[in-house]
């Protein structure tokens, strides 16, 4: 009896560890991301995206910076698959945020994984798990010209 006791301990401890083991935080392409049917759905083209320093229009009026911080079952997934979802799931967060605040644009779209403030016209991050995937992101809600 106890040796089935020692065999359970073992394991749950083996298992939880391994829930914690892997923290991966890599660059994905965001054109990849967006480019996907489900993205364009999604997304629609009524609020505009700019991320790091990419040229937008003469800025109107600020509405605030927002972040999100979004979560994904990464379980079963490649990094890549959970990534570009999770990815979707905080610019959907910012395109309902600039509706909100009555915006059309979304500038100065920055990664924010872990308050690690990145910036890139091309890529964004995130950190993939063992079974959760996670995307922030911070930018300006703002309207643009």
């Amino acid at each position: 009896m106890r040796s089935i006791i020692v065999f359970f301990v073992v394991n749950m401890l083996a298992f939880s560890s391994m829930s914690y083991a892997r923290d991966d935080i890599n660059d994905y392409s965001i054109q990849d991301a967006l480019s996907s049917v489900h993205a364009k759905d999604k997304l629609g083209n009524d609020v505009k995206f700019h991320f790091g320093n990419q040229k937008h229009g003469k800025v109107l009026k600020k509405k605030g910076l927002f972040k999100t911080n979004k979560k994904t079952n990464a379980f079963n997934k490649t990094d890549s698959e959970a990534c570009e979802w999770v990815f979707l799931s905080a610019m959907i967060a910012l395109k309902e945020q600039a509706e909100k605040k009555g915006a059309n644009a979304v500038i100065n779209i920055k990664s924010n994984y872990k308050n690690n403030l990145t910036s890139s016209n091309k890529t964004f991050q995130c950190g993939s798990g063992t079974f959760i995937a996670g995307v922030a992101l911070v930018g300006d809600i703002v309207t643009i010209k």
